[in-house]
């Protein structure tokens, strides 16, 4: 993945060609100056050529085998995320059903007491398999416990929970998730010619969730290295503590009140966050005047990318990671090995727990900004009336249908 800004009047003519094979990103500028500006920038971009993930092809499995047996699948709330109730829940039920399984789909709304008492009364009624998307790592790893006692095989959903015992981890690349985002917002801000951006990191619940601890990383990762060479100012880093996101204007008020009010790009970790710094910059007359990161793919996030207010966002479709979850269950009640199911799943290390052996299926996400939200309607996550109610005009003039 590249990593590419660098000083306008510096770039060489290879890093021309790049730029060029993006498309423009708002009206034209000039730019320029140390950071150009928040006022020269624009939000909206509309990149013909994104960053894409590094991750390997979803599973090639046989998605109409069939088995007999009880799955339960806990999911953790509905506030870190509106995918939850809107996508896994209807997805994971679907598949597992058609398959001929019976399927438990609960909602733990937050509350780890709460979590803890479905997955006890599940293995309690004797399900085989347990798909789990902890609230934290610590009760995660207790209901894993309780489930070897029990036989039961578990599988993490979306979220690992690193010093658990769980031998599945079905997800999204998600340190790939921050390099994309990370990437995407340097790609818009070279698209439009801005020197030495100042950027203000705002990062999801790290003290929670390893996917938050991952996105960062990935996203350090594309940063740090321009960081060192003078080509963009990390100005300030703030986490969003328990994806809770009434924190997040708080604490992007507080970053940006210290950066000066003066910022270029901000990486928010999903697209609630990005709603929130959004809200703040309108505040300060500053929206649509910074690139702005999401992730996601929610009605929210997406009208923000078509309006010219959120920059891009990641979609994860949850269909690949339903499937995939829903897929390697079958497997495992029927007694069929994943990898002769299609499956390839690879190692994964658990820092906390180096004895773990850990087996892990991840999938690629993909960047939307203004030139592809099509794509998102096209793979049956939403529709065109979900998305355009409202800013009928915006969507037309993107061929959004």
């Amino acid at each position: 993945m590249k990593t590419t800004l660098r000083r306008t009047a510096a770039l060489s003519a290879v890093s021309f060609v790049g730029v060029a094979m993006l498309a423009a990103c708002g009206d034209d500028n000039d730019g320029g100056g140390s950071g150009g500006g928040s006022a020269d920038i624009v939000s909206a971009c509309s990149l013909d050529s994104p960053p894409t993930s590094e991750a390997s092809a979803p599973p090639a499995g046989d998605t109409s085998a069939k088995a007999s047996g009880k799955v339960g699948v806990i999911l953790p709330d509905t506030t870190s995320s509106t995918r939850y109730e809107l996508y896994d829940k209807p997805l994971l039920t679907k598949a597992l059903t058609d398959a001929g399984i019976d399927a438990d789909v609960q909602n733990a709304q937050g509350d780890k007491n709460k979590f803890a008492s479905i997955a006890q009364n599940m293995i309690g009624q004797g399900v085989d398999v347990l798909i789990i998307d902890s609230i934290d790592a610590a009760s995660g790893a207790g209901v894993e416990q309780q489930a070897a006692e029990a036989g039961v095989d578990v599988i993490d959903y979306d979220r690992v929970n690193l010093g658990g015992n769980a031998p599945y981890y079905v997800s999204f690349d998600n340190e790939d998730v921050g390099k994309l985002q990370a990437q995407t917002m340097i790609d818009c801000l070279e698209a439009q010619n801005i020197d030495k951006p100042k950027i203000i990191m705002m990062n999801g619940g790290t003290d929670v969730d390893n996917n938050a601890v991952l996105f960062q990383k990935g996203a350090h990762e594309v940063l740090d290295p321009l960081a060192d060479s003078g080509d963009i100012d990390i100005v300030a880093e703030q986490t969003v503590k328990g994806w809770d996101v009434e924190n997040a204007a708080p604490a992007f008020e507080q970053a940006l009140t210290s950066a000066g009010g003066d910022v270029q790009g901000v990486v928010a970790a999903n697209d609630d966050i990005a709603n929130a710094v959004n809200g703040v910059l309108k505040n300060r007359g500053l929206d649509g005047h910074v690139v702005i990161t999401g992730q996601d793919a929610s009605v929210e996030g997406l009208q923000n990318v078509i309006t010219g207010n959120q920059s891009m966002t990641i979609f994860k479709d949850v269909t690949l990671e339903a499937t995939a979850a829903a897929q390697l269950a079958i497997a495992l009640i029927s007694g069929t090995d994943p990898a002769d199911a299609g499956m390839t799943l690879a190692p994964f290390d658990d820092p906390e727990a180096p004895d773990h052996d850990l087996k892990a299926l991840l999938l690629p996400a993909q960047v939307i900004t203004q030139a592809n939200v099509q794509d998102v309607i096209d793979a049956g996550a939403l529709t065109a009336d979900d998305l355009c109610s409202g800013i009928e005009d915006d969507c037309s003039k993107l061929g959004i249908q």
